[in-house]
């Protein structure tokens, strides 16, 4: 078994997953250790539909389809920010172009980028989707509480074997998310994620973000 440090430490956007299904009882474990994520006053604000077989099929074929027609789908709410300045927008560039650069995509290279991006849509191959949504009159609180909720699905996950990558692509056709699987609209999708097992022998598996120094976040206070 790996310690927290190591599930947290060594947990990764995974993008290439095994055609290896996901029982059942691996998921609600999961989930239900995920449960336990705090959140104030108890209100557990966090929302989740776990998608398998012909409903996750259905549901990628549409919006991979969509995605490849030219819609791009409209976002409900902004995840970035409307206008990216630094540091952000350097980091933010350095993923996207490293990812990218990995795969042998070029800047110029838009409908390689574009093929890449829409694999999103069928949670890169994962034998399960996850969809997170919040009721909408929830405050800023309740979004941190979902937070929680979420990160602690990616490590309890990294316990059974299994790796994620959370994906807020989703969001965009957050509409024909609702049609399919009947949330109501008083609810925002707020994010979505694949969940299996990782594919050992995929190049873009390989692909593994920096982190910024302590001393670029933390700022002590001790006298």
């Amino acid at each position: 078994m790996m310690t927290v440090a190591e599930a947290i430490s060594g947990r990764q956007s995974i993008r290439a997953y095994l055609d290896r299904p996901v029982d059942r009882e691996t998921i609600e474990r999961i989930v239900r250790t995920a449960g336990r994520a705090p959140s104030g006053n108890n209100a557990q604000p966090w929302k989740l539909h776990v998608l398998q077989g012909a409903a996750l099929e259905r549901l990628t074929r549409d919006l991979t389809q969509r995605h490849a027609s030219g819609d791009m789908g409209e976002r409900e709410y902004n995840y970035y920010p409307v206008r990216w300045r630094e540091p952000y927008l350097g980091r933010r560039r350095a993923t996207g172009w490293g990812l990218y650069g990995l795969l042998g995509i070029t800047r110029e290279n838009k409908e390689g980028m574009a093929r890449q991006h829409r694999q999103n849509f069928s949670f890169f191959g994962a034998p399960v989707g996850l969809i997170f949504t919040i009721d909408r009159d929830l405050e800023v609180g309740s979004w941190l509480d979902l937070g929680t909720f979420v990160q602690s699905v990616m490590i309890a996950a990294r316990g059974e074997g299994l790796e994620t990558c959370p994906q807020a692509a989703f969001c965009s056709y957050h509409q024909a998310i609702r049609e399919h699987l009947g949330i109501p609209q008083d609810e925002i999708v707020a994010t979505g994620m694949a969940m299996g097992y990782a594919d050992p022998g995929a190049l873009i598996n390989t692909f593994r973000t920096d982190r910024i120094d302590l001393d670029d976040f933390v700022s002590w206070h001790e006298a």
